[in-house]
């Protein structure tokens, strides 16, 4: 398990638990999804009976769902319990639940994004009311169960976790992960929450030949999300290079790259999930705008028939390559639809 010293108030407790602390071996996935109801029930027996009515949904709720968003809380009000009000051992909870849905990488990776909106706070003088980490809130929509239907949410500013368990079944779509600011220093050493999505992806447009470029390239900017928040069930035309005209080392960076979304979910979900990328690769698009020197800001989007990843700087005054905003969908199962039947 993850330590908690990442629930102190300091810095270098949570940079040293993200750097030096690791989950469990790979289990079961019964043994996983146990694992995942058993952290839910001890965190709702932490609850007393007010809490509870405040983080408990029913799985239907469709209001509550779709209430999710990039931007502050005071801006857009989340449902749940906010992390600020929870005591030591609830917040502990809650933090253990959260590691035990997630992989270890993706763990360490929402812990990094939510580090850095404490360090937003700091950097806007303290103003506590829009940014930090106690402004985090956490919901449970059904019942947590090894085979029913249930979803864990998680999220405030720049971060958006939806994860639907139905059975052995992770699903993670529709979240988006953002930073601001996307580095920053805690005890001399850089932390980049999505470093990697933007390295390995300036790494696969410059392993592309000139031709190839010229097809990934959109002849037009584009400056933000498309299918961001309150863009469920919209579509869009794929466009840029298909990965049947990439060879196969750039397909194999492709993946690379996607497993920066799909691999946040623990390890076994994660697995079946790029296992159905995978097969679908030849019908997967990888389409950028901007221009393609790292440290440049620079929109790319990959898509295919389960799959649309976005990431776009955000050009909001100052330097866009400080605030990053990414979504990651599955057109045919987000909020597992597909797999509840819905």
């Amino acid at each position: 398990m993850v330590r908690t010293t990442i629930l102190r108030s300091s810095n270098s407790s949570f940079l040293a638990a993200v750097l030096c602390c690791g989950l469990a071996p790979a289990q079961s996935s019964s043994s996983v999804i146990s694992k995942i109801v058993a952290s839910a029930n001890g965190f709702l027996s932490l609850l007393d009976e007010g809490q509870r009515s405040k983080v408990m949904f029913e799985f239907n709720d469709a209001a509550q769902r779709v209430k999710w968003s990039n931007l502050p809380t005071t801006m857009v009000p989340r449902a749940g319990l906010k992390m600020g009000d929870l005591s030591g051992p609830q917040r502990k909870a809650a933090m253990e639940l959260l590691a035990a849905t997630l992989s270890k990488r993706g763990y360490e990776k929402v812990l990094a994004i939510v580090e850095g909106d404490e360090a937003l706070r700091v950097a806007s003088g303290g103003r506590g009311s829009m940014f930090g980490r106690d402004l985090f809130y956490i919901s449970i929509l059904g019942k947590p169960s090894v085979k029913d239907p249930w979803m864990l949410q998680f999220g405030g500013h720049h971060l958006a976790l939806n994860i639907t368990m139905v059975g052995l079944d992770g699903i993670l779509t529709p979240s988006l992960t953002a930073a601001q600011p996307a580095k920053y220093t805690v005890d001399g050493k850089t932390v980049r929450p999505l470093g990697a999505e933007n390295d390995k992806a300036f790494a696969l447009i410059n392993a592309l030949d000139e031709g190839q470029r010229k097809q990934a390239i959109l002849n037009y900017k584009v400056a933000d999300l498309v299918l961001g928040p309150g863009q469920d069930g919209k579509t869009i035309q794929p466009e840029g290079i298909q990965c049947s005209a990439m060879n196969a080392s750039q397909q194999a960076m492709l993946l690379e790259l996607v497993g920066e979304w799909a691999g946040i979910v623990n390890e076994q979900a994660a697995a079946a999930r790029m296992a159905e990328i995978k097969a679908n690769l030849s019908g997967t698009w990888f389409a950028w705008s901007g221009p393609t020197t790292n440290g440049k800001p620079a929109y790319y989007r990959i898509q295919g028939p389960t799959v649309v990843i976005e990431y776009a700087p955000q050009p909001l005054g100052g330097d866009p390559t400080m605030h990053i905003h990414t979504i990651y969908r599955d057109p045919t199962n987000d909020y597992g639809k597909k797999s509840i039947g819905h």
